[in-house]
């Protein structure tokens, strides 16, 4: 019997092997990366003022806390240009690797600083300068990860395949929170001198791991497809940009509302809750079970985009979130247990995991092969990078009008201003928004 050649670009028959072999090194890596990108948002919330920005003022010290948490999602566009360049050119592989080694580094060397009253004005700067290594590293890694994923599913399952990459953000910032909670439970002298170092450490061997899961990927199909046929991009994002302009635009927007809900929810609110008395650990327990279930919502989210369309599940995301900042701005102040726990998995696991399992693969098939990693890290980044001023803006905010009502504004401005964006992005051929998915389609890889 004779074997039909399969179209070009598209993935192999699904293997059970191979297919396990992609999910677990998309997620587990990227796990690792967010590990070491939110253990800082944490450290800025709860430490990182006090023993690198002294001051007499308690604004002043969480305002420059935020700008060096904002500097990692400002070099995040710049890790997606340069590193999503030669992931179109090169391959994915190689940036994957070289990712996970950079943001591996620089979250262990911050683990390593003096403080501020050991080397003086020399200990933010450099905290600054490992915190942009680290924004580099995540901003190519994401895209490259997603790649991973999404150039190995068949297109009637991208959203699931692309959906596991996104579990390692949850997965990461569990990881972080619980081994920040575990060291805070340290006396608070201990803490503040050497505790709050070992999640930072920690890194280190966590990078062992991640290498040896990802030296064994071979090149997506796709990208092999475009090096086969010679359609290399010389200049990949200008040709995206060219080409796609308004999904571009549109990604932005869709990927600014998905960074809101994050910096709003687990950088904001974790300080400014925990500065009214309400004890460390009761925020952190609803982050870590928020966290938790949301390693299950985000592949339930996939799922489901796959079923009744990418715009339908993003949308009752931006939703369930933009209902969560009521309870998240005027009770968690009261300290309640239930109503903490309550507040960030309305907020996390179900608004947040709907957007980002769907987010994913309503980017990725939008761009063609030759330019796909330079465009989704590019829009992705720059959504997520205006986001980060979020919290510095909500504090600024609050600290000038002694009222949360501009940062509710703020938030339901932005989650609106992302839905529409979402209806306004032209479908795929092969997304589930345009066709419906009982039989498979190839798609353009």
């Amino acid at each position: 019997m004779s074997v039909e050649p399969r179209p070009p670009g598209q993935p192999p028959p699904e293997n059970g092997r191979n297919v396990r072999r992609v999910l677990w090194a998309s997620a587990v890596g990227t796990a690792i990366e967010w590990y070491d990108f939110y253990l800082y948002s944490t450290a800025a919330a709860l430490v990182l003022g006090p023993l690198f920005f002294p001051s007499q003022s308690p604004a002043a010290e969480t305002l420059a806390a935020f700008a060096t948490y904002a500097a990692g999602f400002v070099a995040r566009p710049l890790g997606g240009l340069i590193i999503g360049h030669f992931g179109d050119r090169l391959g994915r592989k190689a940036m994957l690797v070289t990712t996970l080694m950079t943001m591996g580094l620089a979250t262990t060397a911050i683990g390593l600083l003096p403080t501020h009253d050991q080397i003086g004005i020399w200990a933010p700067v450099l905290l600054v300068a490992l915190r942009v290594l680290q924004g580099i590293g995540i901003g190519g890694e994401w895209g490259g990860a997603i790649l991973l994923a999404a150039e190995n599913a068949p297109a009637h399952r991208r959203g699931w395949f692309t959906s596991w990459p996104q579990t390692g953000f949850p997965a990461g910032f569990l990881a972080g929170t619980l081994a920040f909670g575990a060291a805070s439970w340290l006396p608070r002298d201990a803490f503040l001198t050497w505790g709050w170092r070992i999640p930072f450490l920690a890194s280190l061997l966590l990078i062992a791991v991640g290498l040896v899961v990802r030296l064994g990927l071979t090149e997506t199909p796709a990208f092999q497809q475009v090096k086969t046929t010679g359609n290399t991009a010389s200049i990949p994002l200008l040709q995206a940009i060219r080409a796609n302009p308004r999904v571009m635009l549109t990604g932005t927007v869709a990927a600014l509302g998905h960074g809101i809900i994050v910096t709003i929810f687990t950088v904001y609110l974790l300080n400014s809750t925990t500065k009214t008395g309400v004890d460390d650990t009761t925020v952190l327990t609803g982050l870590m079970i928020a966290a938790a279930l949301q390693c299950g919502t985000v592949p339930l989210a996939g799922y489901l985009s796959d079923r009744i369309g990418r715009r339908r599940v993003l949308i009752t995301g931006y939703a369930l979130a933009a209902t969560a900042i009521f309870p998240g701005l005027f009770w968690l102040p009261t300290g309640n247990v239930i109503v903490t726990v309550g507040t960030y998995v309305l907020a996390m696991s179900l608004g947040h995991g709907a957007v980002y399992g769907t987010l994913a693969a309503f980017l990725a098939e939008r761009f063609p092969a030759e330019t796909r990693y330079s465009a989704l890290s590019a829009t992705y980044q720059l959504g997520s990078t205006i986001s980060s001023f979020g919290p510095l803006a909500a504090a600024a905010m609050t600290t000038a009008t002694g009222s949360p009502l501009p940062t509710l504004a703020l938030f339901l401005t932005i989650n609106a201003a992302a839905a529409l964006a979402v209806l306004a992005t032209p479908c795929h051929p092969t997304s589930p928004d345009r066709a419906p998915t009982t039989a498979p389609t190839t798609g353009h890889q």
